[in-house]
């Protein structure tokens, strides 16, 4: 092979696991730093897949019951003609669906058992238009059951399961605001007919939200009407961008909020973590790919007969660094690969190890009203795993720098005075 010596000289000492004791302990302690540098690149590439799929899976639960943009009357009172605050959204390109909607927070109860909730009023013709969870049950024939003055309601499975309540039941709901009479202040509650119970998959939701006929909503919270109108867009992603074009196209009267400003600071959070878990992950590969440096020490102390030799022969101490370098940017390259494959691997099979670890150790890492979701997800992305790539490159090689040129600094006479 026609390859430069020091790429030959470097790959020898790399995979040089013979020739005495000494030799074998090198061997064994440049084993270990490549595994060090591999597991640490495939820690990284697991957690930052794991919290990319936390995110992805929280947002699309979270989206098929939210609508991407939301319009409001800034006073909180019904909109006055939303027909129109509808029409007028439309014009822009990116809004495919629009339905009325009344939100209040109000209290359910079945007997003794009292839930607090969200009552969500909805028009059934228009909101699976705008929600998956509304287009599954208009799919399933439940939403349909939502009419106007038969003071029907759907329920979040966890919140049904919490009141023990099924198809059939009745529960009260307690309005927030009283009514004034001569005896004093006394709360509105009505009587409504449970029809059915959908799944979000998204605990906060089906545990804390329920449905009901917008018309139904406006009566028993006194809105007058729907007080806002929710939107569908093409690209959840443009959601703030589409924001600030309808705020610019309506009055200041109209309140336009879009998904990812209610539910920021929940968003913000996993990016600041994920950031720092990043940072904390690195520095576990740059001590991995430290370690390159003892081994190269003991490298240059074990060869020093060998450097020698090669600089009696002509090499240059550009050549001498060049091997010593390419030994410990080998090592590097190897256990960065062997790290990318490893966390690629666990990455897109995590949805079958999780919950085999869980059978063996009889456990649950995630329970679902803690952390939303009840499975571990993920998401690897290339925009993570080039950097994590490049990054523990770049730490190998920059550990090879110092080793390698105290290496082309070795004097031969020095070293052959006792051999």
């Amino acid at each position: 092979m026609n390859w430069p010596y020091e790429l030959q000289v470097g790959w020898r000492y790399t995979r040089a696991g013979r020739g005495g004791r000494r030799n074998r302990f090198i061997s064994f302690i440049s084993g270990v730093s490549m595994f060090g540098i591999a597991l640490g690149v495939a820690a990284l590439i697991i957690v930052l897949s794991v919290m990319n799929g936390f995110q992805k899976e929280v947002r699309d639960r979270m989206l098929s019951v939210v609508a991407h943009v939301e319009l409001l009357n800034y006073t909180g009172e019904a909109l006055p003609d939303w027909q129109a605050v509808a029409a007028k959204a439309k014009e822009n390109p990116a809004v495919v669906g629009a339905a009325p909607f009344v939100s209040s927070q109000a209290l359910i109860a079945r007997g003794e058992d009292m839930r607090g909730a969200i009552v969500r009023g909805i028009d059934p013709t228009l909101e699976p238009a705008v929600t998956p969870v509304a287009a599954s049950l208009a799919k399933d024939g439940l939403l349909q059951r939502l009419k106007a003055g038969e003071w029907n309601m759907i329920l979040g499975v966890e919140l049904a399961r919490q009141l023990g309540v099924q198809a059939g039941d009745k529960i009260t709901i307690v309005a927030p605001s009283g009514q004034l009479t001569p005896a004093g202040v006394v709360p509105r509650y009505k009587q409504f007919n449970v029809v059915g119970v959908f799944s979000a998959g998204h605990y906060e939701y089906d545990s804390g939200l329920a449905l009901v006929h917008v018309d139904d909503a406006a009566k028993l919270f006194r809105t007058g009407g729907p007080s806002g109108v929710q939107l569908k867009l093409t690209d959840v992603q443009q959601a703030r961008a589409v924001g600030q074009d309808l705020q610019q196209r309506f009055s200041r009267d109209i309140l336009v909020r879009d998904w990812t400003r209610t539910n920021a600071n929940w968003f913000d959070a996993v990016q600041v973590e994920k950031r720092l878990m990043g940072i904390i992950l690195t520095l576990i590969v740059a001590v991995a790919a430290f370690n390159l440096v003892s081994t190269l020490v003991m490298t240059v102390t074990d060869k020093q007969a060998d450097i020698a030799i090669l600089r009696t022969l002509g090499a240059s101490p550009k050549s001498v660094m060049g091997v010593f370098m390419i030994q410990g940017a080998l090592a590097g390259v190897m256990g960065t690969l062997s790290g990318l494959g490893l966390g690629l691997l666990v990455a897109h099979n995590l949805d079958v190890i999780v919950p085999f670890i869980e059978r063996v150790l009889h456990t649950t890492f995630l329970p679902a009203s803690i952390y939303l979701i009840s499975h571990m997800p993920s998401d690897p992305q290339w925009g993570d795993i080039i950097p994590v790539t490049v990054t523990s490159l770049i730490l190998s090689f920059v550990a090879t720098l110092y080793p390698s040129w105290r290496a082309s600094r070795l004097q031969p006479a020095e070293a052959l005075r006792y051999e």
